[in-house]
């Protein structure tokens, strides 16, 4: 039996394998000055590789330094740690994915993306965890709600639609506020509820509270809710 032959599909776009890889130098402007990056097509993908990109996003938004200035930590020993070394430590730990503070230890020998951030060194997991116990909670919160406003406020002069959503958090050890509550993923586990307000569609987070686990339903989103609104300017 004589088999038709295949029909040929319609020439398109190059495959991705077919494509060159990005060969050229890319001039990105970090806090260390312009540097060039250049891809190895031949090396293994790093979860860190995009950074200086978005170091340089930091730097020409503004959003970097002012961040680390307003920040209510402060050190009176002349051995201590910058701050921009404390802060931008836990940064780079918490964008490679991290979860524990010894986990920044796996970073600690970065020299390459802490010096691109103005930063003099890495510090240990130590430093960090007793540089934010002396962050003052409310100036924390304060802080960190007025940055995060800046990052999104021109984005609320045109129609937007407010999204709530809870996420369980199941807890392992002893936190505060852990105790058992609704949770799917680990029945009987304690756990925290993340109640996130966010713009729908683009779901970018305007701000996050956290609550005991016992706490997921909507009535306890409601106040957080409100006190989001009542920040926002009438204009938003």
């Amino acid at each position: 039996m004589v088999r038709p032959p295949k029909p040929t599909p319609p020439k398109g776009e190059l495959s991705e394998m077919e494509k060159d890889p990005l060969s050229v130098k890319l001039e990105v402007d970090s806090f260390d000055g312009k540097i060039h990056v250049e891809w190895e097509p031949e090396a293994s993908v790093t979860p860190m590789g995009q950074l200086p990109f978005f170091i340089q996003f930091l730097k020409t938004g503004h959003r970097f330094e002012p961040w680390i200035n307003d920040c209510p930590l402060t050190y009176k020993s002349p051995n201590a740690p910058q701050k921009v070394d404390v802060i931008g430590s836990l940064m780079l730990s918490i964008l490679s994915g991290h979860k524990r503070y010894a986990h920044i230890g796996t970073i600690i020998g970065d020299k390459v993306n802490a010096q691109l951030l103005g930063m003099k060194k890495i510090v240990s997991d130590d430093s960090a965890r007793r540089g934010l116990k002396k962050i003052d909670e409310d100036e924390g919160v304060e802080w960190m709600q007025k940055h995060l406003h800046l990052c999104f406020d021109p984005l609320l002069t045109i129609p937007w639609i407010m999204d709530v959503d809870v996420t369980v958090k199941t807890i392992y050890g002893h936190q505060e506020g852990a105790v058992n509550g609704y949770n799917p993923h680990k029945k009987g586990r304690p756990s925290h509820t993340y109640h996130s307000y966010m713009m729908a569609n683009l779901k970018l987070i305007l701000e996050v509270e956290v609550r005991p686990g016992n706490q997921s339903q909507s009535k306890y989103s409601l106040p957080g809710l409100m006190e989001l609104l009542n920040r926002l300017p009438k204009r938003c």
